[in-house]
C-alpha cells in the first residue's frame, strides 16, 4: 500500500480548503446581488507611496464595484503598519493624503465608503491586547507573511510589531464587525487567523454558549482580479521603480512604457507562459479596454513591440484620463481631503468604541 507523505497530505488538505473557500466566495457573490445590506467589507493599504496600476487592477477597482453594488465598505489607511518592517515612516502625511486622493479619484464615495487611519482610532488598537492573549507565539511564526518577512530580513531581528502583524489585521477587521474581506489566495491564512481569534474570544468569555457572539466570523471574497507585472517584467513595486502610477501624466506614462521590457519576436502573441513581458503589456491594454488580450495581439500582428507599446499607452491613458483629471482637482483642495478623513475617523471611532465596550463587558471589565 502506498503511504501518502505529510507534504502530499498537507497539499491535498490545502487544495480542498481552497476549493471550499472558492465555492463559499461564489455563494457570497450571489448573496450580494440579492441583498448587499447583509455585508460589511474591510480592506485597506499601507501608505508607503503612490498607488499604481497593480493596486488599481488588483484591488481598488474592485472596491468601487463593491461600493456601487451597495456593500457597506470600510477602507483603512494602515499608517501604524508602515513601521512593522522599517525604521522611518517617510513623508507620511503627504502619503496618507495621497491615498485619500487616489481613492476618491478612482471612484470611492465618502458618503458610501468609510475611509480612516489606524492611528486615529485608539479603541481599534486597544483590541490588540485581548487578541494577543488568544494566539500563541508558534502560530504567529507560522503565518506565511511573517515567515516570508523573517526570511527576507537577512539576519536582522524581527520587530514585535511585525511578529504580531496578523493580530493587528484581525483588529482591523473585527473592530467594525466586517463579515467580508476581499483577499487573494496568499492572504487566506491572515483571514483564518482572524476567524480563530473571533471564535476563541467568544468561547473563552462565554459568548458562544450564550449564542450571542461579540464578533462575526468574516468570510473571504476571493479576488478575481488579474495581477499585472511591472514594466521590467517582474512584480510591480514602488521600490523597483517599475510602476505606472495613477498620479503620472500621460507623457510620463508613455515614457515609462517605452522602456518596458519585451522580446525579439516581432509577431505579437498572447502567451503568458513563454512570453510574459509581451503578454503583460497585452493584459494591461485588455484590462483598460475590455477587449480580449488575444484579440489585441491579433490586431497588432507582426508590427512589433513599438506598435504594442503605442497601443498600451493609448489604452491606459484613455482609461486613466478621467481619474487623473479628478485627482488633479482633488489634490488642490487639501481641506476637503482632510474633511473626508476626519469624517471617516469619527465614524470609525464611534464603531470602535462600541465594539471595545462589548469586549470589556464580555471580559467583565466594566468598572
Amino acid at each position: 500500500m502506498t503511504t501518502t507523505s505529510e507534504d502530499q497530505l498537507a497539499n491535498s488538505t490545502n487544495e480542498a480548503s481552497l476549493q471550499r473557500t472558492r465555492a463559499r466566495s461564489e455563494q457570497i457573490d450571489l448573496a450580494i446581488a440579492e441583498d448587499p445590506s447583509r455585508f460589511r467589507v474591510l480592506t485597506g493599504d499601507r501608505p508607503t507611496g503612490r498607488l499604481h496600476l497593480g493596486h488599481y487592477f488588483g484591488t481598488l477597482r474592485n472596491r468601487v464595484v463593491l461600493q456601487d453594488r451597495g456593500v457597506d465598505t470600510w477602507v483603512v489607511i494602515a499608517d501604524y503598519q508602515v513601521i512593522t518592517d522599517r525604521d522611518v515612516v517617510g513623508p507620511l502625511r503627504e502619503r496618507v493624503l495621497g491615498l485619500v486622493t487616489d481613492y476618491l479619484a478612482a471612484g470611492l464615495d465618502p458618503e458610501r465608503t468609510t475611509i480612516f487611519t489606524h492611528s486615529s482610532v485608539p479603541a481599534l488598537n486597544q483590541l490588540m491586547l485581548p487578541f494577543l492573549s488568544l494566539v500563541t507565539e508558534s502560530e504567529l511564526h507560522r503565518n506565511p507573511t511573517v515567515k516570508a518577512e523573517l526570511e527576507a530580513t537577512d539576519g536582522r531581528a524581527m520587530s514585535g510589531l511585525l511578529l504580531t502583524y496578523p493580530v493587528h489585521q484581525a483588529a482591523d477587521i473585527l473592530f467594525c464587525k466586517a463579515n467580508l474581506v476581499p483577499v487573494g489566495q496568499d492572504q487566506l491564512p491572515h483571514l483564518e487567523q482572524t476567524r480563530l481569534i473571533a471564535q476563541r474570544f467568544d468561547r473563552r468569555y462565554g459568548r458562544a454558549e450564550q449564542d450571542h457572539p461579540v464578533f462575526p466570523r468574516p468570510d473571504a471574497l476571493l479576488s478575481a482580479a488579474t495581477h499585472v507585472l511591472g514594466t521590467d517584467g517582474v512584480k510591480m513595486s514602488k521600490s523597483r521603480g517599475n510602476t505606472i502610477e495613477l498620479a503620472m501624466t500621460a507623457d510620463e506614462t508613455a515614457k515609462a512604457l517605452r522602456k518596458a521590457k519585451t522580446d525579439a519576436d516581432r509577431v505579437i502573441t498572447y502567451d503568458p507562459e513563454h512570453r510574459p513581458e509581451v503578454s503583460n503589456l497585452l493584459l494591461m491594454a485588455s484590462l483598460a479596454t475590455g477587449e480580449a488580450p488575444e484579440a489585441i495581439a491579433e490586431r497588432i500582428g507582426d508590427k512589433g513591440a513599438g506598435t504594442l507599446k503605442a497601443v498600451v499607452t493609448e489604452a491606459l491613458n484613455e482609461m486613466l484620463a478621467p481619474i487623473r483629471a479628478r485627482r488633479a482637482e482633488l489634490a488642490g483642495d487639501e481641506a476637503y481631503l482632510l474633511d473626508v478623513l476626519h469624517a471617516g475617523n469619527e465614524k470609525a471611532n464611534e464603531r470602535a468604541d462600541r465594539t471595545l465596550h462589548e469586549v470589556r463587558e464580555a471580559m467583565h471589565m466594566i468598572y
